[in-house]
C-alpha cells in the first residue's frame, strides 16, 4: 500500500490500540501529519477502558503536541478507518465500524488483512514504516521537530532503547531524524514508576543462574518492555554472568530481553535462536530481544498439559542450553582447516558487483557500511575493496585477491535488493549509496576453494574481523581458499550451487 492511496477518502479516522505506547502514538501522529499536509482533515483516536496515565507518555502528549484524543464511546462510521501499530479485529483494539479499513503495522499478522494494508513484521517499529512510506511520497518530516522526536521515541521504546534494532531501515530512521534531545531525555528518565521499581527488584531477587554456561534467567511480572531492558542491563554487572535473559509472560505475548558480554555469543543471534518457529527476535551483538507468541508455543507437543508460565520457562532453558551445546568456534587467524576429504570448487562466472573504497571516501577514513545483514566498520586503505554478493551481502576484499579472482566487464551493475547498502563517514556522518559507485565484475575461474557442508553449528571469526563471528548452520558450507589456508569463511547453503561448481580432477 502507498500513502497516496488514502487520499481518495475525505472522512478519515486514525486509530491505534487501546493501550497506546510511544510507537502507536508516534505512528498515528505521522499519518495525521501526512494527511493534513495533503489537505485532509483526519482525526486520531484511541479507545478502550483506560486513558493514558504513564508519566513518559503524558510528557510525550504535552511536549510533542501529539494530536490524539481519547474516544471510548466513539460511535461514528467514517469513510476510512486506518489502524496503526495494530490490526483491525485484534483483541487489543476496540472495534470501530467504518466503510473502508486500512492497516499499517509491524507486528505478526494474526487476522485477515484488508486490501489496503502495509504490514512489515521484520521492522522494529511502526514509526519506521510510516517514515519510509512518507519518504516514498518525496516528503520529509525534518521540518517538524516535534514529530521527528516522537518517531525517534517510538522506535526507542519499541526496541528497548535501540538495543533490539535488527533491520537497517530502523537504523536509517534513527540516524536521520532531527530530534529534541532534551525532550527525549525527559521522557526516557520518566519510564519507571515506583511500582515498576518494586517489580524490577522483585524480579531480580528471584533469578535463576545456570553455572555451566554462565547465564541468568529472570522472570518479571507483565510490564513495559523497557523494564526488561533495565533488569537485563543491571544484572549484567554481576561477576560470572556472561548472558542474561529477562522476560514476562502474558496471554497475548511473551516478551524477552537478552544481554551478552562475551564475543562468542551474539545477543541478536541468541534471540533469533530462542524465538525460531514460535516468534521473532533480533537486535545488536550485545543487546537484543524478541517476542514469543503463546499460541505457537502451546502447539509444541511437550507443553499441551502445562501452564503457560511453566512451558515458557522450560522452553527458554531448553533452547538456551541447546544453543550453547550445538556450536563449534573457529578462529581463522589461529586455525588451519584440514582440507583432507573436502571437495574442490571454483566460482561460476556470475555477474557480481565491486566497489573501490577510495572512490567513495579518502584513505584512512573510518567508515560504517550498512547492509541488510548488519553494520560493518572498517578503515579505508588503497588496497581495500568491497564485494557485493548476489543478495546484497557485503564483505571486504584486498586488491590482490580481487585481481586474481575477477575481471571487470562493461555491463551496467543494476541489482534489485530488498535493501541497498550504504556507507557513512563515521566522523562527519556523511552517508552515500554503495551501489552508485559499484561496477560489474565476473569470476575468472581462477578462484578455487575447498568446501564441505556443515553438519553442526559453526561460529567463525574470520581473518578480517576478530571481534565478530559469522554463523554457519547445518546445510551451509565451510570453505577455505586454495591459495590461502587461513582465509576461511561460511557460504550460505541455499546459494552455494549458484556460486560454485565442483572441479573435476
Amino acid at each position: 500500500m502507498k500513502l497516496y492511496e488514502l487520499l481518495e477518502y475525505d472522512d478519515i479516522v486514525i486509530q491505534c490500540h487501546d493501550n497506546p505506547d510511544a510507537d502507536a502514538l508516534s505512528s498515528g501522529y505521522a499519518l495525521h501529519w501526512y494527511l493534513t499536509k495533503m489537505g485532509k482533515n483526519p482525526r486520531f483516536i484511541y479507545r478502550g477502558p483506560k486513558q493514558i496515565d504513564k508519566s513518559n507518555l503524558l510528557i510525550m502528549l504535552e511536549k510533542l503536541e501529539v494530536p490524539v484524543s481519547y474516544e471510548p464511546d466513539f460511535d461514528e462510521v467514517p469513510e476510512l478507518l486506518v489502524t496503526v501499530d495494530c490490526q483491525y479485529g485484534q483483541s487489543n483494539v476496540t472495534k470501530t465500524e467504518a466503510k473502508t479499513i486500512a492497516t499499517i503495522d509491524h507486528h505478526q499478522v494474526t487476522v485477515e488483512l484488508p486490501e489496503l494494508s502495509e504490514v512489515r513484521s521484520n521492522i522494529g517499529s511502526c514509526a519506521t514504516i510510516l517514515w519510509d512510506m512518507i519518504n516514498e511520497e518525496r516528503l520529509s518530516i525534518d521540518e517538524n521537530l516535534l514529530l521527528s522526536t516522537a518517531m525517534y521515541y517510538g522506535l526507542y521504546t519499541d526496541t528497548n532503547k535501540m538495543s533490539e534494532i535488527a533491520h537497517p531501515l530502523d537504523r536509517d530512521m534513527r540516524d536521520s531524524l532531527n530530534i529534541s534531545r532534551s525532550i527525549i531525555l525527559e521522557m526516557s528518565t520518566s519510564n519507571i514508576s515506583l511500582d515498576e521499581l518494586k517489580l524490577t527488584g522483585k524480579a531480580i531477587l528471584d533469578y535463576h543462574y545456570f553455572i555451566k554456561h554462565k547465564y541468568l534467567m529472570i522472570k518479571a511480572d507483565q510490564c513495559d518492555p523497557i523494564i526488561l531492558a533495565v533488569i537485563s542491563d543491571f544484572s549484567m554487572e554481576t561477576t560470572d554472568v556472561n548472558v542474561c535473559l529477562s522476560y514476562y509472560v502474558s496471554s497475548e505475548e511473551i516478551r524477552f530481553s537478552i544481554r551478552s558480554c562475551v564475543k562468542e555469543v551474539h545477543a541478536n543471534e541468541l534471540a533469533r535462536f530462542i524465538a525460531d518457529g514460535i516468534g521473532g527476535g533480533g537486535g545488536h551483538i550485545t543487546k537484543a530481544g524478541g517476542i514469543i507468541w503463546p499460541k505457537e508455543l502451546c502447539k509444541l507437543e511437550n507443553y499441551k498439559d502445562m501452564t503457560l508460565e511453566d512451558a515458557v520457562s522450560q522452553e527458554f532453558q531448553k533452547r538456551i542450553d541447546k544453543y550453547f551445546n550445538s556450536f563449534e568456534i573457529i578462529y581463522a587467524k589461529e586455525t588451519r582447516i584440514d582440507t583432507t576429504g573436502m571437495k574442490k570448487y571454483e566460482k561460476l562466472p556470475q555477474l557480481r558487483g565491486f566497489v573501490k573504497l577510495t572512490d567513495i571516501f579518502p584513505v584512512n577514513t573510518l567508515v560504517e557500511i550498512r547492509t541488510l545483514e548488519g553494520d560493518v566498520n572498517i578503515r579505508i586503505d588503497e588496497d581495500k575493496y568491497l564485494m557485493i554478493g548476489i543478495e546484497g551481502e557485503i564483505y571486504p576484499i584486498q586488491k590482490e585477491k580481487l585481481d586474481n579472482s575477477y575481471k571487470m566487464v562493461d555491463i551496467p551493475y543494476a541489482p534489485d535488493f530488498e535493501y541497498e547498502p550504504s556507507i557513512k563517514d563515521s566522523i562527519t556522518g556523511e552517508r552515500k549509496n554503495v551501489l552508485e559507485y559499484a561496477k560489474s565484475i565476473i569470476g575468472t575461474g581462477k578462484t578455487r576453494i575447498y568446501a564441505k557442508p556443515l553438519d553442526t553449528y559453526i561460529k567463525l571469526f574470520t581473518m578480517w574481523d576478530e571481534d565478530k563471528y559469522y554463523s554457519g548452520i547445518p546445510g551451509d558450507y565451510i570453505a577455505v581458499r586454495e591459495d590461502d589456508p587461513y582465509d576461511t569463511y561460511i557460504i550460505n547453503g541455499r546459494l552455494f550451487d549458484q556460486l560454485y561448481k565442483e572441479v573435476e580432477e
